[in-house]
């Protein structure tokens, strides 16, 4: 389901073609996930939200520096955009992009994630120093730009728009940090 709509988005895979990666029969679509395609997707979207965010924790766990552990995080995103030949982005972008006015849950959901997301990140800036509201802002300014340049380096075919862009934000992060360092 994941990979499905990490290349295709919501609206893009079929229910057809989700059972057959799955090789499973509807019925055990319809016992498991009585909403069908729409809970399958809420399912997936609260699996990689929950994914992300332990992946952060443990990274900002493992390294003092936030800066250091959202370079890890960034460089193992273009990992798998490269693995996957620049199909394979983040799986909420692409779900978000095609979602419509009709989408109420999925969006819902998404927007949960994303801030689940924004939080880990704002309490990993607040213990480094930063005060919670520019630590918000700077963490949604993250998640933003880590969107968005994975969009544009799967487009492109190419790291480059990625890393210009994590490079761009990491070097605000790091300048946020040292200004509310004790001298």
């Amino acid at each position: 389901m994941l990979h499905a709509l990490r290349t295709k988005g919501f609206h893009g895979v079929g229910l057809n073609e989700l059972l057959g990666q799955a090789q499973a029969p509807k019925g055990v679509l319809y016992h498991h996930f009585p909403g069908g395609k729409t809970e399958l997707a809420l399912a997936a979207i609260e699996h990689v939200v929950e994914r992300m965010t332990i992946g952060l924790e443990h990274l900002l766990s493992r390294h003092r520096d936030p800066v250091q552990a959202l370079t890890l995080w960034v460089t193992e995103a273009q990992k798998m955009l490269l693995a996957s030949g620049y199909e394979a982005g983040c799986p909420l972008a692409a779900i978000a992009l095609e979602s419509t006015a009709q989408d109420q849950p999925i969006r819902q959901a998404l927007a949960k994630g994303f801030e689940a997301i924004r939080s880990t990140l704002k309490q990993a800036l607040v213990a480094n120093g930063l005060d919670r509201e520019h630590a918000g802002s700077l963490a949604a300014l993250i998640v933003s730009a880590y969107e968005g340049g994975l969009i544009q380096a799967r487009v492109a075919g190419s790291q480059k728009p990625l890393q210009d862009t994590s490079h761009m934000v990491l070097d605000l992060v790091r300048s946020s940090l040292a200004k509310n360092r004790p001298s």
